[in-house]
C-alpha cells in the first residue's frame, strides 16, 4: 500500500494541539484527540443556524454572520419586530417605530443598522438602530418600496425599487451621510425586488430583480459617483437575498420562479454558482461581510429558518468512512 510519505515526501507530524497557522494541504496527527486532521480550501456550504422567533418574509437584515439583526417584514400583517443574532440564537429586542415590509436596509453589525422606505402605503420613513432602540431620522426624498440597500447606518445607499406614483420600476439612487438623504446618479436599469451588497455608500453592488420585461440577472457596481453594468448573475431572479461587499458578495435564494435555493459568489469580476441553500425561499433577509461568511434568514412562506454560509480554508478531521 502506498504511504502518505511516498505520496507527499514527508511524514505526518504528531502534535498535541492543532497548528495555529496551518498551510493549505497540511496534514497532522493530533495526539490529544487521537485523530488525523488536515487543512483544505472549502468551496463553501450552508449550515443550519438557530431559528428566528417570528417567521416572516420581506424583512430587513444587517450585520455579520455572528452579529446580525433581522427587522420588520410580513407575518401577516406588516411587522415591527426586531431580533438580534449572536451566532447561535435570535433574541427579541426593541421594535421598529413603523411596522413595514419590502424596505431597504443597511448596517455593519447588530448594534448599528438603518431601515428606509417600504410598504404598506409606500414610505419615505427612515430609522436608525443604536443597539438598543430605533430612532426616526430624516426621510428619503422619494417614497419607495421593494428597494435595495448597502452600507452602514452612517454611510448608506438606497437604490432601485418601485414607485407607484411615478409609474412603477425606478432607477432612483439616494445617498445617506448619517443625517440626510441626497439624490445622486441613477441606476442604468430600472427594477424592483433586487438585492444589494456594500460596506459603505461609496462602493456597492446591485443585482437581480424584476425589470421590464421580466426577471433580470443584471449586476451594477457603484463607485461613489456612477453605476456601471458589470457581469450578470448566472441565473436571473427577483426577491433574492444578498450579503458582502462590492468585490466579495453572495447572492442567495429568490424567485426564478419557483422559489430558489441557488447561491452565487461574486469575486469582483464574475459570479460563480456554489452550493445551494438547504431551504429554497424568496423574500429572505441576509447579513454578512464577504462571500466567505454570510447569514440567510426568514423568507416566504413565513419561514423561521436560518442558514450560515462558510467558505475558505478550514480544518477537517479525517475518518475511515
Amino acid at each position: 500500500m502506498t504511504t502518505y510519505k511516498e505520496i507527499r515526501g514527508t511524514n505526518i507530524e504528531v502534535v498535541s494541539s492543532d497548528p495555529s497557522n496551518p498551510v493549505l494541504g497540511q496534514v497532522w496527527y493530533n495526539s490529544t484527540d487521537n485523530v488525523v486532521k488536515g487543512f483544505y480550501s472549502n468551496p463553501g456550504s450552508w449550515a443550519t443556524g438557530g431559528d428566528l422567533n417570528q417567521g416572516r418574509n420581506s424583512l430587513g437584515g444587517a450585520g455579520t454572520q455572528t452579529a446580525a439583526l433581522a427587522f420588520g417584514g410580513f407575518v401577516p400583517p406588516s411587522s415591527a419586530k426586531t431580533e438580534a443574532y449572536n451566532g447561535t440564537n435570535w433574541t427579541e429586542v426593541n421594535d421598529l417605530n413603523t411596522a413595514r415590509q419590502l424596505f431597504g436596509a443597511a448596517g455593519a453589525t447588530n448594534t448599528a443598522a438603518l431601515a428606509f422606505g417600504g410598504s404598506p402605503s409606500t414610505k419615505t420613513v427612515t430609522e436608525t438602530w443604536n443597539g438598543t432602540n430605533w430612532t426616526e431620522v430624516n426621510d428619503l426624498n422619494t417614497a419607495i418600496k421593494s428597494l435595495a440597500g448597502a452600507g452602514t447606518n452612517t454611510a448608506a445607499l438606497a437604490f432601485g425599487g418601485e414607485n407607484p406614483g411615478a409609474g412603477g420600476f425606478t432607477v432612483d439612487t439616494e445617498l445617506w451621510n448619517g443625517s440626510n438623504w441626497t439624490e445622486v446618479n441613477n441606476l442604468n436599469t430600472a427594477r424592483s425586488q433586487l438585492a444589494g451588497a456594500g460596506a459603505n455608500n461609496t462602493a456597492a453592488l446591485g443585482f437581480g430583480g424584476e425589470a421590464s420585461p421580466g426577471i433580470t440577472a443584471v449586476t451594477e457596481s457603484w463607485n461613489g459617483t456612477n453605476w456601471t453594468e458589470v457581469n450578470d448573475l448566472n441565473t436571473a431572479r427577483k426577491k433574492l437575498g444578498g450579503a458582502g461587499t462590492q468585490t466579495s458578495a453572495l447572492a442567495f435564494g429568490g424567485e426564478t420562479p419557483p422559489n430558489s435555493a441557488l447561491t452565487e459568489s461574486w469575486n469582483g469580476t464574475n459570479w460563480t454558482e456554489v452550493a445551494d441553500l438547504g431551504t429554497a425561499r424568496q423574500k429572505l433577509g441576509g447579513a454578512g461581510a464577504a462571500n466567505t461568511s454570510a447569514l440567510a434568514f426568514g423568507g416566504d412562506p413565513g419561514s423561521t429558518a436560518t442558514e450560515a454560509w462558510n467558505a475558505g480554508p478550514i480544518t477537517v478531521t479525517f475518518t475511515d468512512s
